[in-house]
């Protein structure tokens, strides 16, 4: 990051500062302190076209929040105008719980440069290599075997512009992670499936609950998506509300962008793991954050 850049981010971040200087060269920021707290999520399943519903409890300590993918803006003007509306909420669920102990790792593909040498990148990079089932791989495509009868047809993109634009990357419009959403404290910045399941390992994360874009690509084929990490063994959630898909209206099934997305969620909700209101990650059981002893 050069200096314009620097003193750029340090603006829109003005935490950061303070934050490298707590940490000594060549050692990694803290991470966030333990604590104790348990979410009671309402998680919804789908069984032969049947939804049903459950209750998890999930201790704040062993759970992170992936905001996959929540760009600056996007090559799909519509994509980018749904993402902009979402961001501030997001941004409230998100604020909530990490006030509860949950950890924040922010997932914007592609942007990593933007975040050079902040203490949140530093934490994610930094943590110990944990030997994984499999090799954890970048993308998680679609086995047409595996996923049978995939609600929606995105083989052109799923822009729904009137007219949409034909864009091949790198380079992407996209820069950095929507502003809308804070990047603070004890968060952490990564776009790797690998680092984000060394430091999950390393801090005793074995729940996930995602949020971001797009639900029927980047939410699912990430190396930190729902593919991969329901495979690698760890209890996931969708937060349904929170999401948003890549579907044109034009293409089959012909519905509404919002029922396309709600097709795509309960086929998640089918064939991989539970979705969640994102209501559900701002508050504990009652009694359950107390002092403990």
């Amino acid at each position: 990051m050069n200096l314009t850049a620097r003193r750029s981010f340090l603006q829109l971040f003005p935490g950061a500062a303070a934050l490298a200087v707590a940490a000594p060269a060549g050692t990694s920021p803290p991470n966030r302190p333990k604590v104790p707290g348990t979410l009671r999520l309402t998680a919804r399943r789908r069984a032969n076209g049947q939804a049903s519903e459950k209750t998890l409890e999930w201790p704040v300590a062993r759970t992170a929040i992936v905001i996959c993918d929540m760009w600056d803006t996007h090559t799909c003007g519509l994509s980018a105008q749904r993402v902009a509306a979402m961001a501030p909420r997001m941004n409230q669920v998100v604020s909530a719980a990490r006030s509860h102990g949950v950890m924040i790792i922010h997932a914007p593909s592609d942007t990593m440069k933007f975040y050079e040498g902040t203490p949140w990148r530093e934490r994610m990079r930094n943590a110990p290599k944990a030997e994984s089932p499999f090799p954890i791989i970048a993308r998680c495509p679609r086995v047409p075997e595996e996923e049978r009868n995939f609600p929606i047809d995105d083989s052109a993109g799923g822009c729904d512009d009137p007219v949409p634009r034909k864009f091949e990357g790198p380079p992407f419009p996209w820069t950095r992670q929507h502003p809308a959403i804070d990047i603070t404290g004890f968060d952490g910045v990564s776009e790797s499936g690998q680092e984000i399941y060394n430091f999950c390992k390393y801090e005793g994360i074995d729940r996930i609950a995602l949020m971001g874009v797009h639900t029927n690509i980047c939410i699912l084929n990430r190396g930190f998506g729902i593919r991969q990490m329901t495979r690698l063994g760890f209890q996931a959630v969708l937060a349904r509300d929170l999401t948003d898909a890549m579907y044109d209206p034009r293409t089959r099934p012909f519905v509404s962008h919002q029922r396309g997305t709600e097709l795509v969620i309960e086929h998640i909700e089918t064939m991989w793991c539970p979705s969640i209101l994102g209501e559900d990650l701002t508050r504990v059981i009652p009694g359950s954050a107390d002092p403990k002893g």
